[in-house]
């Protein structure tokens, strides 16, 4: 196999996340608007939660909804379109990314009975009044990248290392606190603090190797969110069975929904829906269903089909 790049990004932590057993401060951060001299350190303790293999692996499929119809005349259509994306990261942060198109298909049952009647092309058009746009229905060859300037282990815009990771708080509360001050850091506004934490909460559910017991939290933490509602169980696409989750952010002319669920196991995601509705209107409509997670010695490849 030929030999890939790899990149690893520069490790800037603004937020130190606990630095060993004996040591209880914190790196001082540079000073913000309405921050002065911030410390935080999560509760010192040690990695519990070693590697298991060479990387730290997600294969997701992704689906997303276009908000226009296809196809001519009376046999208009709506169309999805579909890709696999993995990534592998090692513990000292170098990281690739495999992507591979599946193509796009009618997405429902009428929508395939109208894309037949429309000659079952294999390159679907839009009209140019909706906004000319080509999609094509074939599988493409994939390719692994290298994730250039970027840091796999960020999170809430902190650039954190490995080891950061593991020391994260595993307790509800702690964590949401350190999360709360880590997206002010970033000067995040007031009024968008909830939500970026809560998106944070979902990153460690879904993307990064923290320890079980700091998911654990997150998933806790995320019950206590304020725009987040539980709706009891529910099946992915798969047919697993997990927690629902939705989570609500509206702003001045969108309505965005974010759809959760967790498997409370193994406390990952399973799969994420999220919805958005422009001028009271569908938008948007993205699909994330987490086909793989956890530690491998596989190398990274071209996605394979699913």
């Amino acid at each position: 196999m030929k030999q890939m790049k790899h990149v690893t990004a520069p490790i800037r932590p603004l937020i130190a996340i606990g630095i060993g057993l004996a040591v209880a401060s914190a790196i001082a951060l540079p000073s913000a608007p309405g921050l002065s001299d911030l410390r935080l350190a999560a509760t010192a303790r040690a990695v519990t939660t070693p590697a298991k293999g060479a990387y730290w692996h997600t294969r997701t499929l992704l689906r997303s909804s276009l908000p226009q119809r296809f196809g001519r005349g009376a046999n208009r259509y709506w169309v999805e379109v579909r890709r696999i994306e993995e990534i592998w990261t090692t513990t000292d942060g170098k990281a690739w990314v495999g992507r591979r198109s599946l193509g796009a298909r009618p997405k429902s049952a009428a929508d395939e009975n109208a894309w037949r009647r429309d000659g079952s092309p294999s390159r679907l058009s839009r009209p140019a009044g909706d906004g000319p746009v080509t999609l094509d229905t074939k599988a493409d060859k994939g390719q692994v990248i290298p994730p250039r300037g970027s840091n796999p282990f960020e999170l809430a815009e902190q650039q954190l290392s490995y080891e950061e990771v593991q020391k994260l708080p595993a307790d509800p509360s702690g964590l949401k606190a350190w999360l709360t001050k880590a997206v002010r850091v970033a000067r995040a506004p007031e009024d968008a603090v909830d939500n970026n934490v809560a998106l944070a909460l979902l990153t460690l559910l879904r993307d990064l190797p923290a320890p079980k017991e700091v998911r654990a939290a997150a998933y806790q933490a995320l019950l206590t969110m304020p725009d987040v509602r539980s709706q009891g169980t529910a099946k992915d696409a798969l047919g697993r069975a997990g927690a629902k989750l939705s989570i609500f952010h509206d702003r001045a002319r969108q309505k965005v929904k974010t759809e959760v669920i967790v498997n409370t196991d193994e406390m990952v995601l399973l799969a994420e829906r999220l919805t958005t509705e422009l001028n009271g209107k569908p938008f948007a409509d993205f699909t994330s269903t987490m086909l793989q997670v956890g530690w491998t010695d596989a190398a990274p490849s071209v996605p394979a089909l699913p």
